[in-house]
C-alpha cells in the first residue's frame, strides 16, 4: 500500500508539475482580444491563401513553377489545419496540390537550389497528415536529391568541397538557406522517423553558425554584406526553432545550436519596438520602417522557444504576445498583410535595404501568420 501511495503521489507531482508549466505560458498566449485570436486570424489568412492563383514572382499570372514563398503559406496553412483539427481547410489544401500529380505538374519546382527544394515540406506534410504514400514519394524525393551530388556540379569545386564535408552541395552561406534547407529536411525526419535527415540538418546548421552568427548573435545577410536585413535574420530564427523543436537532445550539435539561438534571441528581444515590431534593419529601428514578415518570424521563434523551454516564459512570453499583437495589426480586411519587405537579393549598400519596396499581401508576409498562429495553438 506504501508503494502505490508513493507512486500515486509521484504522478500527481510530476502532473501538477506539467500542468503549472503549461499555465504558465498559457497565461501570456491566451485572452485575446475579440477578434484577434490565433485560431480567428489564421482562418482568414489561410483561406486567404487558399483562393490565391499559383504565382510565381517573376511571372504573376503564369507561372513557371511553384516558388518559395508559396510554399511556405501552404506548409504554414496546413500546420494550421492540423493545430485547430479543420478536416474542411486540409481538405481544400489536398485538392490544391493534386492537380500536380497530373494536369499541374509542370509546376513542381525542380529541386536544383535550396529555393526550390524546400517545396518537399509540402507534401512531406500532407504525408504526415493523411499517411498517403504517393506523397511521402514526392517529399522524401525532393529531401533526398538535397545531398545528392549531380552530375553536372561534379565540375564545381565548391559543390564538391561541400559534398565532402558532408553538407549538401546547395550550401551557398545565405542565411536564408537555414530556413529552406532545415524546414524541408525536418520535414523528412518528422516523415520517417530517420535521424539521416535531422541529423545533416543539424550539421549544416552548426557550419552557418559558425560562418555568419556575429558577436551579437544576430547575422549578416551574406559574409560580404554587413547588414542586418529583418527577414533574412527571420529565416535564421525560424529555422532554428524548427530544428530545436525536433532535433534529438542526444545529437552532438545540440548544444552549440541551443546556445547560438539563444543569443540570437536575446538580441532580437532588445530591438523589439514599443509596438512589439521588428523593423527593415534590425538595428536601425529609427532608420527603417517596422517590417512584418521578419516580425512574424522573430514571433514564431519566440513562440517555439517558451513552449519547448529553450526561453525564459517571464522574459519572452510577453515579447512573443506583443510581437502576435503588434502583427496582427498590419492585416486588412481582405486579410493581405501589409508592410512586407519585396524580395530581396544581397548587395552591400546601406540605402538599398531602406529603399525596399513595402509590399501588400506578398506570402513572404502571409506565411509567418500562419506558423504563429499553428504554434500558438499547438
Amino acid at each position: 500500500m506504501k508503494k502505490i501511495l508513493t507512486v500515486v503521489s509521484f504522478i500527481i507531482l510530476s502532473w501538477t508539475s506539467i500542468t503549472n508549466a503549461q499555465n504558465k505560458y498559457e497565461s501570456y498566449f491566451s485572452d485575446w482580444p475579440e477578434g484577434q485570436t490565433p485560431s480567428v486570424i489564421g482562418k482568414r489568412v489561410a483561406n486567404r491563401f487558399m483562393e490565391s492563383p499559383h504565382f510565381n514572382y517573376g511571372f504573376p499570372g503564369n507561372p513557371i513553377f511553384i516558388f518559395y514563398p508559396e510554399v511556405c503559406t501552404w506548409y504554414g496553412a496546413l500546420r494550421f489545419a492540423e493545430a485547430i483539427r479543420d478536416k474542411e481547410i486540409l481538405q481544400k489544401l489536398i485538392d490544391r496540390f493534386e492537380p500536380l500529380f497530373n494536369t499541374e505538374k509542370k509546376l513542381i519546382p525542380i529541386p536544383d537550389h535550396v529555393d526550390n527544394t524546400v517545396f518537399g515540406a509540402v507534401p512531406l506534410e500532407l504525408y504526415i497528415q493523411t499517411k498517403e504514400q504517393k506523397y511521402l514519394d514526392l517529399g522524401k524525393t525532393i529531401a533526398d536529391a538535397q545531398w545528392i551530388l549531380p552530375e553536372k556540379q561534379k565540375n564545381n569545386p565548391l559543390s564538391v568541397d561541400y559534398d565532402k564535408r558532408g553538407l549538401t552541395w546547395q550550401t551557398r552561406m545565405w542565411i536564408d538557406d537555414m530556413f529552406m534547407i532545415t524546414a524541408v529536411q525536418s520535414q523528412a525526419y518528422r516523415a520517417t522517423h530517420d535521424r539521416k535527415y535531422i541529423d545533416r540538418a543539424a550539421s549544416e546548421m552548426v557550419v552557418y553558425l559558425d560562418s555568419l552568427q556575429q558577436p551579437n548573435g544576430l547575422f549578416y545577410h551574406a559574409p560580404d554584406v554587413p547588414y542586418f536585413w529583418g527577414r533574412g535574420d527571420g529565416w535564421m530564427a525560424a529555422g532554428m526553432s524548427i530544428l530545436l523543436k525536433e532535433l534529438p537532445k542526444d545529437n552532438a550539435n545540440y548544444s552549440k545550436i541551443l546556445n547560438g539561438y539563444k543569443k540570437m534571441m536575446s538580441t532580437l528581444l532588445k530591438y523589439q519596438d514599443k509596438n512589439g515590431m521588428w523593423h527593415q534593419l534590425i538595428d536601425k529601428p529609427d532608420l527603417s520602417w517596422a517590417e512584418t514578415s521578419c516580425t512574424g518570424m522573430f514571433t514564431f521563434a519566440f513562440i517555439n522557444g517558451v513552449k519547448s523551454g529553450a526561453l525564459e516564459e517571464d522574459e519572452y512570453g510577453p515579447a512573443a504576445r506583443k510581437g502576435w499583437l503588434g502583427l496582427i495589426k498590419y492585416i486588412d480586411e481582405k486579410a493581405d498583410v501589409h508592410e512586407v519587405c519585396e524580395g530581396t537579393n544581397k548587395k552591400n549598400d546601406l540605402q538599398y535595404y531602406l529603399d525596399r519596396k513595402r509590399n501588400i499581401g506578398d506570402m513572404h508576409g502571409q506565411a509567418p501568420i500562419l506558423w504563429c498562429a499553428a504554434a500558438l495553438i499547438n
